[in-house]
């Protein structure tokens, strides 16, 4: 008889413990742990004339990453006129200063990574200020940096598909604003937001997680496009990798707040 009542005692104790070490872990949220950067690479229209469309993108996206669960501290933000603005830590947009900040960022948050570009594109890539940022190079940051955890990187711009054969890792998933031969639309002088980061900004307090993000800002893209009579449509792509799919899941977005009293 006491044997079994030992052998339950220690069954407690051990899932008291258990509980006490997941507990932590839980509360901080499965983001607690990754690196995140938010990279406004132009601030030019379409036209040529002044926009604030990208860096408004930045500091919303940054600010709906923050709720969703990446701590502040894990978060850089990086614009062309950093100057500008009152972000604290706000860097300047410059392909080795991103990769500087986010070679920081990931030694000390091993869980994860996330990248976030809103800009004008090319066939060649993403501009950043005065440069291109090409696919490859791209993907050799992340590889340096982010190695094989799971990575989610986004990418709003004209073109952007081409972005996806460098970087489609098994640990990986990409979202695009438009397919590679293909144009995105809302970056003019009036525009708050490009059509893409909109819907971004739109659909994450309503999405799941990062799969149900992705589907969503798809449809909504489509949808703005039809409304505003824009073609050909930019048709935003996504891929995620086969080692990836299974655990996206467990990265569950938070419930938005409540608008009741």
């Amino acid at each position: 008889m006491g044997r079994p009542g030992l052998s339950r005692l220690l069954t407690l104790i051990l899932a008291a413990i258990t509980l006490a070490w997941s507990a932590p872990a839980a509360a901080s949220g499965p983001f607690a742990n990754w690196a995140a950067v938010v990279v406004a690479g132009d601030w030019h229209a379409h036209s040529g004339g002044p926009s604030e469309a990208f860096d408004n993108a930045r500091r919303d996206v940054a600010g709906e990453l923050e709720r969703i669960g990446f701590p502040r501290e894990n978060l850089r933000q990086f614009s062309v006129r950093p100057e500008r603005y009152k972000t604290p830590g706000l860097a300047k947009s410059d392909p080795r200063t991103i990769y500087e900040g986010l070679t920081e960022l990931a030694a000390k948050q091993p869980d994860g990574c996330l990248v976030y570009f809103s800009s004008h594109g090319a066939p060649t890539g993403v501009v950043v200020d005065q440069t291109i940022l090409p696919p490859g190079i791209l993907g050799a940051m992340l590889d340096r940096t982010c190695g094989a955890r799971p990575t989610v990187v986004v990418i709003s711009a004209c073109f952007s598909g081409v972005f996806i054969p460098s970087l489609a890792t098994p640990n990986r998933m990409v979202l695009t604003a438009a397919r590679p031969d293909r144009t995105s639309f809302g970056c003019g002088e009036a525009d708050k937001y490009p059509y893409f980061d909109d819907c971004f900004l739109q659909s994450t307090p309503l999405a799941k997680d990062f799969p149900g993000l992705a589907s969503a800002v798809r449809t909504c893209v489509a949808q703005r496009e039809q409304k505003e009579g824009v073609k050909p449509p930019s048709e935003p792509q996504v891929y995620i990798g086969p080692e990836l799919r299974p655990m996206l899941p467990l990265y569950a977005f938070p419930a938005p707040p409540s608008k009741g009293g």
